[in-house]
């Protein structure tokens, strides 16, 4: 518990106060949920959760042991066994030391200390964050694999009921939608031809629908709509489950996974839309994306290199691509080898609606080209405008940026 814990938030937090608290310490209590309090000094709504958390933290692990801070409180061995399971830790995006500081010195609970803004950003991409304040469960002995899971019956629309283990051998895509939803029912129409496509091509595939829907009946409905396999709707639990191993934060969502069940893409629904005839299934990630109307939702997920080019011409934007591509394989491979997500995602961008509109609501300059990362979660910018883009220039950018030596502009 103790190397997940640490591997996750590092070796040393904070309390309000300032003083530092070893992460190893919340292993050895035995705690069986933490929280990560996601949110910003600067954020009205995260004020306000903060009253409301901070009351039921107190309820929670007992007036004496909250009024006494939670560096008090991972030491004191008179605190009831029960109310020392949970503890919450602060990731904030905040850009101001001081604003940091007057905002975690309230707070009953531990926080990322401020220089840890890697770690941060690690954690807002592990966490899929595009909305503050936002408050993420984690079982402190780590994830569970899809195999431990999803295990249990798994059913078709006609009744008949299978074993996941029916599921060994193949790529799974794991497709959380609802019947309510009017995205969800659209892209359900084009996975149908999808899976009946790769199915016909030879290709070991199956979809498991962990449904969203409000009722059993409209889970059933929308279900025989459906060629493949569903976890049953009264298992709420194992729903839950796969729910929270995949921070399922909005419907549709299609996680493809290899047949060791890691993942290959999360963004499955964009892939099934983009790639009619299913020629590159899997889907595995490519290193540059050009940018679009149905990948743009990723620049939510985390910061994004953005290269603006000055034309819509297929061969300028090409062009582009094979520029910042190398530099995006490196960082991918880096990482891959850590055995963690990549902290930039790449993209070019042309001219179209859609840019303009990046364009307006980021306060960019209209000049071309333009080097550029955008954190939106964090709303902050950083920019290059310089009249060539070399590879060099590129990769001396994205250096910079996660060596933190970059000063970022706010959004």
């Amino acid at each position: 518990m103790s190397g997940f814990l640490e591997e996750l938030l590092g070796e040393k937090l904070v309390t309000g106060g300032g003083e530092e608290v070893d992460v190893h310490s919340l292993g050895a209590r035995g705690i069986s949920l933490l929280g990560l309090y996601f949110g910003c000094s600067l954020s009205a709504p995260c004020a306000q959760l903060s009253a409301s958390l901070a009351a039921f933290y107190g309820r929670l692990r007992g007036d004496a042991a909250a009024g006494q801070g939670p560096g008090a409180g991972a030491g004191a061995a008179a605190e009831p066994e029960p109310r020392r399971r949970l503890e919450i830790v602060f990731v904030s995006s905040d850009q101001d030391q001081r604003q940091w500081q007057d905002f975690v010195r309230d707070m009953p609970w531990l926080a990322l200390p401020y220089k840890e803004k890697h770690r941060k950003l690690k954690l807002w991409n592990k966490y899929r964050i595009s909305n503050i304040p936002s408050l993420s469960l984690e079982f402190p002995w780590g994830p569970k694999p899809f195999r431990e899971v999803i295990a249990g019956p798994l059913l078709r629309n006609n009744g008949q009921s299978l074993e996941s283990s029916s599921l060994e051998g193949s790529h799974v895509g794991v497709y959380f939608s609802a019947h309510w939803c009017p995205p969800c029912r659209s892209l359900t129409r084009v996975l149908v031809e999808s899976y009946r496509k790769i199915k016909e091509a030879g290709q070991s595939f199956e979809i498991i629908f962990v449904s969203a829907d409000r009722s059993e009946e409209s889970f059933k409905q929308y279900f025989s709509e459906m060629p493949w396999l569903a976890v049953p709707y009264t298992d709420e639990a194992r729903r839950s489950r796969l729910n929270r191993l995949y921070g399922i934060q909005g419907i549709p969502t299609l996680i493809v996974l290899d047949p060791q069940g890691e993942v290959i893409t999360r963004q499955g629904r964009v892939e099934v839309l983009n790639d009619e005839d299913c020629r590159e299934f899997p889907w595995h990630p490519k290193p540059v994306l050009e940018l679009s109307d149905s990948n743009a939702t990723q620049l939510n997920e985390g910061p994004c290199l953005v290269l603006f080019v000055d034309s819509e011409d297929d061969g300028e934007s090409e062009a582009a691509k094979q520029l910042i591509q190398p530099i995006a394989e490196k960082i991918i491979a880096k990482y891959k080898a850590k055995e963690e997500e990549a902290p930039l995602l790449f993209f070019v961008a042309g001219e179209d609606d859609m840019t303009d509109s990046l364009r307006d609501y980021t306060n960019l300059p209209e000049a071309a080209p333009l080097l550029t990362i955008l954190d939106m979660s964090a709303r902050a910018k950083y920019v290059m405008d310089v009249e060539e883009i070399t590879p060099a220039i590129v990769e001396a950018f994205v250096n910079d940026f996660l060596a933190e030596k970059l000063k970022p502009e706010p959004i």
